[in-house]
């Protein structure tokens, strides 16, 4: 029981402190003495601060408390814990750890740990040092320190980021993409306009269109002053949606980082779990709603004058139906964070979705006639409601999904993906059939038939996909469940003559480019990369691009998500291009990184076709669907090669 309630207590306690009083940091000076061939010394001094004391990183009394730590980059490490060289000066009997006396040091300190390299010894040892400190009753635990430490006989790392041999301006043949940025954001906005559409369906939305549009055509003096009202109101209503994409321009993040975003692990599963609360809201259980006070104070000033009074209105409008548009924010804004150009992929969608929500009380209010012609509000509206929380539900295993494939959890192979979308698929139908309701199943009418024929439809298609046959490439949705590859089936039937490319191993593909004599395919990819998986599973299935890719070049895919740590002695601050600092920790740091630097994009898939000397044989090349187009490509590059 101590072990659990002793770091919470003193979380508790440090809050407090810091919410009522000021904290100082300690400065530390950190040295690395070798010991061994594979075993430092690393030691940390401080000279203290005026009025505060430091912790004893070993405390006789408390064992269940780590009072300092030492925490590495390179998880391979093995670390002993912190030993202070300095006697302690002092003690104090702590209410924190139940009156106990623990030892603190008022003045210099100089503390060592052992650190223990398994693999190559690095050039660098970079790390935190945590240790806590306080006085009186304040107490700091969990302070950071980062450093960077020189260890004497370590491997300078040799990750080759930037190479000046590839120059993708002026490669041998000019075939392959003009452009390498990111093309999608119209696709985003028709996207977003389409969700602004589909909001208005909702119980919380679709009533208010005649009230609203009535309000304006009957209380202006003049019928062309209630158009302009009306207006006015739906230009507010884009501008507001609109609005919440600034955020992510002023932030100015990296284009790589925007990217990462999508394949973030905490971020997916946050998204998981928003989504499962998102559709348990809409199936009924309880409703999702802003601070009632925040509508009232918004609604209050709808009345102060012609133009604010509009915006307030609209602005009033937006917080009251957040119980039903939240669902289908959140999954636009999710599937807007990726790319280069993410930010302007959001604020698209976003204003699409502000004009979809907006523009039909403009139209109904320059063609008024047209309100008659709506069906009366009614039960559908829940019902759809119900419906898209199911597809809710879809949309979280998605997510649960891409935080697997990026960890290789495991948790959600293909097949267990596919199922639990099956089961969905059935819960639709079956509500649509009225089996999960009380009372009279509903009368089935001509839309509740075609609702019932689209999803019993995709429920019959996916099935397939949960066995191992020929036909579990279900190509139309490729990308969206986990590839292939991902399956409980060790030699997947669907995946008999696939090219089969090296993994996070360039040099490899280097070497091997070079005693073959064939030129270098990269593939940048991610595990979380839905247009990768479609042209994985619809275009290099195509026989010709299976054959010319297997037998013509060396290919290899980069995953720039790859979360796993590289070694010590490969991870490094690189300094890019445009001269701001990178750490590069990871594989995926490493090929995003590459990527970026020598073909100036960061968005997946990109194809590059490079010669075993490292020049660019073409121009790189992007998403296609077109089996024809890649096979012309990737022709080009053979020719290329040749010259």
């Amino acid at each position: 029981m101590l072990r659990r309630l002793l770091p919470m207590l003193a979380l508790f306690f440090s809050c407090v402190s810091l919410s009522a009083q000021d904290t100082v940091r300690f400065a530390w000076k950190v040295t690395a003495k070798r010991v061994d061939a594979t075993t430092y010394q690393v030691v940390f001094s401080s000279n203290g601060a005026p009025g505060w004391q430091l912790y004893q990183p070993e405390q006789a009394n408390v064992r269940d408390f780590a009072f300092a730590e030492l925490q590495l980059r390179d998880s391979s490490a093995q670390v002993s814990p912190i030993v202070s060289e300095t006697a302690a000066s002092g003690s104090v009997n702590s209410p924190i750890f139940d009156g106990k006396s623990v030892a603190l040091n008022n003045g210099a300190v100089q503390w060592h740990a052992l650190v223990t390299f398994k693999d190559a010894v690095p050039g660098q040892l970079r790390g935190t040092l945590l240790y806590s400190y306080g006085r009186n009753d304040e107490f700091y635990p969990g302070t950071e320190q980062s450093f960077s430490v020189a260890l004497e006989g370590g491997a300078v790392a040799q990750n080759r980021i930037l190479i000046p041999s590839i120059d993708i301006s002026k490669p041998v043949s000019d075939c392959g993409d003009a452009s390498t940025e990111d093309e999608s954001i119209w696709t985003v906005f028709w996207l977003g306009l389409g969700a602004g559409f589909l909001a208005l369906l909702f119980p919380c939305i679709y009533p208010l269109i005649p009230l609203t549009v009535s309000f304006f055509t009957k209380r202006a003096p003049t019928r062309r002053r209630g158009v302009r009202n009306a207006f006015l109101y739906g230009f507010s209503i884009f501008i507001i949606y609109t609005a919440l994409s600034l955020p992510f321009h002023l932030f100015q993040l990296r284009p790589e980082v925007l990217n990462n975003i999508s394949t973030n692990v905490p971020l997916n599963l946050a998204f998981f779990v928003v989504f499962v609360v998102l559709a348990i809201s809409f199936f009924g259980a309880f409703e999702i709603s802003l601070p009632s006070g925040l509508a009232n104070r918004a609604d209050s000033k709808s009345g102060s004058g012609d133009i604010w009074g509009i915006f307030f209105m609209a602005l009033t409008l937006a917080i009251v139906s957040f119980s039903c548009t939240s669902g289908i924010l959140g999954g636009l804004i999710a599937g807007s964070l990726k790319g280069a150009n993410a930010a302007w992929q959001l604020t698209a969608g976003m204003a699409g979705f502000g004009i979809g929500l907006g523009l039909p009380f403009v139209l109904f209010a320059l063609f008024p006639g047209w309100l008659q012609s709506l069906p009366k509000s009614g039960g559908w509206m829940t019902e759809l409601k119900v419906v898209f929380g199911f597809i809710e539900l879809a949309m979280a295993i998605k997510f649960l999904s891409n935080a697997d494939l990026v960890e290789h959890w495991g948790v959600l192979p293909r097949e267990v993906f596919l199922v639990l979308w099956v089961l969905i698929g059935i819960g639709v139908v079956g509500y649509l059939l009225g089996f999960f309701r009380k009372g009279p199943r509903p009368k089935m009418g001509a839309v509740r038939l075609a609702f019932v024929a689209v999803f019993g439809a995709i429920t019959l298609y996916l099935i397939p996909g949960m066995f191992n046959v020929r036909s579990a490439g279900l190509t139309l949705i490729s990308g969206f469940p986990p590839p292939l590859s991902y399956s409980i089936y060790p030699n997947h039937k669907a995946l008999q003559g696939a090219v089969k490319p090296m993994h996070n191993d360039y040099d490899g593909a280097l070497r091997r480019a070079r005693a073959e004599g064939k030129p270098i395919l990269i593939d940048f990819t991610g595990w979380a990369c839905v247009n990768c998986r479609r042209m994985e599973e619809r275009v290099w299935t195509d026989p010709k691009v299976a054959g010319l890719m297997r037998d013509e070049f060396i290919v290899v895919s980069l995953y720039v998500d790859e979360r796993r740590r590289l070694p010590a002695a490969e991870q490094i601050e690189y300094t890019a291009r445009r001269g701001d600092k990178r750490s590069i920790e990871t594989v995926g740091d490493k090929w995003a990184t590459f990527q970026s630097e020598n073909f100036f994009a960061v968005s997946q898939p990109q194809y590059v076709i490079i010669s075993a000397d490292e020049k660019a044989l073409t121009r790189p090349k992007t998403y296609t669907e077109s089996t024809s187009d890649f096979i012309a490509w990737l022709e080009c590059g053979l020719q290329a090669a040749k010259k």
